[in-house]
């Protein structure tokens, strides 16, 4: 069988709806998503594929255990994080944890300019209303469920495959190897964050939404990029910021970006910059351990090239406010179980392409 349809972190097209399921799970290609992507974004009626393909479960930049040596890791990081773990108190559950279980809701909207704090303001479509169940086990096992309005999305891993499903696309597997979901890193996971920034490179200090903090930058290397990217899209970087308040300890704010270079034969390269801003808050004991239980995330899609209809960049915003209404820590009955892949992800995937390697993506 061939190998599914690459993952990809950009909304899908509309228009794969009239397709056979068939071709849904299996014919997707990078080369027919450059095709129809390009009209989706900026299509108004298809706001909430948009949003969820965006916003609904997009993974980190760099795998749970990034690869680097340790004469490159900063006093000032391990600092930064020591003083973080100290606060969240994350270190008493380190090797006690085994999973970690999570409901919240969200809202999302399409925006002209993006509001203040806290709102949807400008926005130009109907505010998406929805909900979410999360599961983690130790170490590189999640699953997800959003339901959004009237799609349901869900995503997984199970340590070797990253996957997601949606109505307007079925299952289909990441590319590259596995990176956790992006949004466990956002204060509902101290122990991953700690791990994950402990190797980071300390970039500074920097005030943002009021709020003295400490910077420290990850950035996926080249080999995790030249996985992810094929003969028509190369991903060309992708790099996130997480910003430690100087006070608290705590981490405040979590913003990566992502810059791919779109070519088919023949044509001009078209580049897609998509840029997520996520601002952390309401952090409460769970268990011992503080737990973030409130925020809220805005994007911006730029796509840029010399032949773009009309001239100039095109940009599309969009912004999500979540809550958490439930989180606990090593919940009874979770197994291995939980986490296999639907049957077509595997099926579609033999056995030698399940074996990647690197824990990178």
């Amino acid at each position: 069988m061939g190998r599914l349809a690459p993952l990809s972190e950009e909304p899908i097209n509309a228009e794969d709806d009239n397709t056979s399921s068939s071709k849904k799970g299996r014919g997707q290609t990078w080369r027919n998503w450059i095709k129809t992507h390009f009209s989706l974004v900026f299509n108004k009626k298809s706001d909430l594929k948009i949003l969820l393909s965006v916003l609904g479960c997009p993974l980190f930049p760099v795998p749970l255990h990034p690869k680097q040596p340790l004469n490159e890791v900063s006093s000032s990081a391990q600092y930064i994080i020591q003083h973080f773990a100290a606060a969240t108190g994350c270190r008493k559950l380190e090797g006690t944890v085994k999973n970690i279980f999570a409901t919240g809701k969200v809202t999302m909207a399409m925006v002209d300019d993006l509001g203040s704090a806290g709102s949807a303001a400008g926005a130009t479509g109907v505010s998406q209303k929805g909900c979410f169940v999360m599961w983690q086990m130790v170490p590189n096992n999640w699953l997800i469920e959003l339901v959004v309005g009237s799609h349901k999305v869900v995503a997984g891993s199970d340590g070797t495959v990253a996957w997601r499903h949606t109505p307007w696309l079925d299952a289909h597997a990441a590319k590259g190897g596995v990176r956790p979901l992006r949004r466990a890193f956002q204060g509902l996971d101290p122990m991953a964050i700690s791990a994950v920034f402990s190797l980071a490179q300390y970039m500074g200090e920097k005030r943002i939404s009021g709020i003295d903090c400490f910077v420290l930058k990850l950035s996926a290397d080249q080999t995790d990029l030249a996985e992810r990217s094929d003969s028509t899209a190369e991903m060309i970087k992708h790099v996130v910021f997480g910003y430690f308040s100087q006070r608290s300890g705590l981490l405040v704010h979590l913003e990566d970006s992502y810059l791919t270079r779109i070519q088919s034969p023949g044509t001009h390269p078209t580049y897609w910059e998509t840029t997520m801003s996520t601002r952390i808050d309401d952090y409460r004991m769970v268990e011992g351990v503080m737990v973030s239980h409130a925020g809220q995330s805005s994007v911006i899609i730029t796509r840029f090239g010399d032949n773009l209809k009309p001239p100039g960049p095109a940009i599309t915003r969009m912004e999500e406010t979540w809550t958490i209404d439930d989180l606990a820590f090593n919940v009874p009955g979770l197994s291995i179980d939980c986490f296999i892949p639907p049957t077509d992800v595997q099926k579609d995937f033999p056995e030698e392409d399940l074996v990647w390697g690197s824990p990178s993506d």
